[in-house]
C-alpha cells in the first residue's frame, strides 16, 4: 500500500526550504532584525525596573504616612487642667472629748457628819454661795451656844472690874485708895475685857465652823455631778461631793497633730459637731496647750463653746477649724501622686509629652489639695490615670473647663 501526502503538503515543505535557502544565501539581511528585538527588549526590561523601583517609593511613602498619622491617633486621651491659682481657706478636722471649761470640784471643807439635805439635782443652775447640801450640826450648835454663855460671862466680869475701877478713882481723891490700888483694878478691868474680846472670838471660831457644815457653790455654774446623798456620812476634806461647770461654759479638747498644730492659733473658729447629733456648734480655740505627747505626737487645742443642751461633758465629738487663708494652686486629691521621693504630678508639654513634676503639698480642704511648691498652676496637669502614664510618654490631652 503506498502512502500519499496530503494535499498541499509537498507545497508548504518546499516553501520552507526555499526560505531556509534564502536566509543562507543572504545571512545579512537577518542580523540587523535580531539586533532591533534584543534592544526593544533591553528597553522594556529597563522601564519596568523604573517603574518597579517608582512603584516603590511610592508605595513607602503612602506607608509612612498612615503609620505617622496611626500613631498620633492612637495616643490615648488624657484629662488635663490648668489649676491657676485660689485663695484657698484651710480647715484641720480634729476629734476630741467634750467638757466644761472651767471645772469646779464642791467638797466637804468642815469637819464631816451625816448628810441630812442635798438642795439640788444634776443640770440644775445654781448661784454663787447657794447651799447645795447640809451636814448634821446638833453638836456644833450645842457648843456655840455653850460658848455665847462664855462671853456673857466675860461681859459680866469686865464691867465689874470697870465699876471697882470707877469707886477706886472717887476714893483716891479722898486719900483712902492708894495709886497702887488703882493700877491694881486698871489691870483687873484690861483683862476682863481682853476675856470678853477672847470668848467672843471663839463664839465666832465655833460659829464658822457650823456654818461650814453647809456645802455651797463657789460660783454661778451648771450641776455636772452630785456624789453625795441624805444620811451619807462624809468626812473632813470630800472634794467630790459635787462638780460645777463655771458659767456653764464647754470646751472641747480636740487632738491636732504636731504639724497641724502649728498652723492654729488663738482665737480661730471652728465648728464642732457631736457624735449622734446633727447639730453643729460654733466655737473658738482659747489656748493651745505649750506641750505635745510624746506617744501619740499630738497637742491639744481647747475650743471654747457656749452652753447647749447637746453638749454633754464626756461626749465625744468633731471639730472643723479654721486654719486661716493661703493662695496657691489646688488640684484634686485624684492628680496628687505620691512615692518614695515624694509627692509629684504628671505634666503635658507643649509637644504634648508626659513629664514627672515633684511638687510640696499644703492644706487639704474640701475643694483638693494647695500646692505650695512646684507649680505655678499655668501648667496642664494630668487629673487622673496618672498611675498609667509614663515620663515621656505622648498623650492626646483634653482640657477640662473649670
Amino acid at each position: 500500500m503506498n502512502y500519499q501526502p496530503p494535499v498541499g503538503h509537498e507545497d508548504t515543505d518546499d516553501r520552507m526550504i526555499q526560505n531556509t535557502a534564502t536566509i543562507a544565501d543572504h545571512p545579512s539581511e537577518a542580523e540587523p532584525s535580531n539586533g532591533g528585538a534584543l534592544r526593544i527588549a533591553i528597553i522594556v526590561a529597563v522601564l519596568i525596573l523604573a517603574a518597579l523601583i517608582a512603584g516603590w517609593f511610592f508605595l513607602r511613602s503612602a506607608n509612612q504616612t498612615p503609620a505617622a498619622e496611626g500613631t498620633e491617633s492612637q495616643a490615648p486621651q488624657i484629662t488635663v487642667m490648668q489649676p491657676g491659682s485660689a485663695t484657698i481657706e484651710g480647715t484641720i478636722t480634729a476629734t476630741g472629748t467634750i467638757g466644761a471649761r472651767r471645772s469646779l470640784p464642791v467638797g466637804v471643807v468642815g469637819e464631816g457628819g451625816r448628810v441630812v439635805s442635798v438642795n439640788v439635782e444634776q443640770g440644775q443652775w445654781v448661784r454663787a454661795g447657794q447651799v447645795l447640801a447640809s451636814i448634821d450640826r446638833s453638836v456644833q450648835n450645842q457648843q456655840a451656844r455653850a460658848q455665847a454663855a462664855q462671853v456673857a460671862v466675860a461681859r459680866a466680869d469686865a464691867e465689874l472690874a470697870q465699876n471697882n475701877l470707877d469707886r477706886a478713882l472717887q476714893l483716891v481723891e479722898r486719900g483712902f485708895v492708894s495709886t497702887a490700888d488703882v493700877d491694881r483694878l486698871t489691870a483687873t478691868r484690861d483683862a476682863a475685857r481682853a476675856r470678853v474680846d477672847v470668848a467672843q472670838a471663839q463664839l465666832g471660831e465655833l460659829r464658822e465652823r457650823t456654818a461650814r457644815l453647809n456645802i455651797v457653790a463657789p460660783a454661778a455654774g451648771l450641776v455636772l455631778e452630785r456624789n453625795i446623798e441624805p444620811g451619807q456620812t462624809v468626812g473632813a476634806g470630800t472634794s467630790s461631793a459635787f462638780v460645777i461647770a463655771q458659767g456653764g461654759q464647754m470646751e472641747l479638747r480636740a487632738q491636732v497633730g504636731e504639724n497641724e498644730l502649728q498652723r492654729l492659733s488663738v482665737g480661730v473658729e471652728a465648728d464642732v459637731s457631736p457624735v449622734g447629733s446633727t447639730e453643729s456648734y460654733t466655737g473658738q480655740v482659747w489656748q493651745i496647750e505649750p506641750t505635745v505627747n510624746e506617744q501619740s505626737r499630738q497637742g491639744t487645742a481647747r475650743i471654747a463653746l457656749s452652753y447647749a443642751p447637746g453638749l454633754r461633758p464626756g461626749g465625744f465629738a468633731t471639730a472643723t477649724i479654721r486654719s486661716g487663708t493661703t493662695v496657691a494652686p489646688q488640684l484634686p486629691e485624684s492628680a496628687v501622686l505620691a512615692d518614695s521621693d515624694g509627692s509629684y504630678v504628671y505634666i503635658v508639654d507643649k509637644d504634648n509629652t508626659v513629664q514627672r513634676r515633684a511638687i510640696e503639698t499644703g492644706m487639704v480642704t474640701a475643694n483638693g489639695i494647695s500646692i505650695t511648691s512646684g507649680l505655678t498652676g499655668n501648667e496642664r496637669v494630668v487629673l487622673r490615670a496618672g498611675g498609667f502614664l509614663n515620663p515621656g510618654e505622648r498623650v492626646d490631652p483634653v482640657t477640662r473647663d473649670e
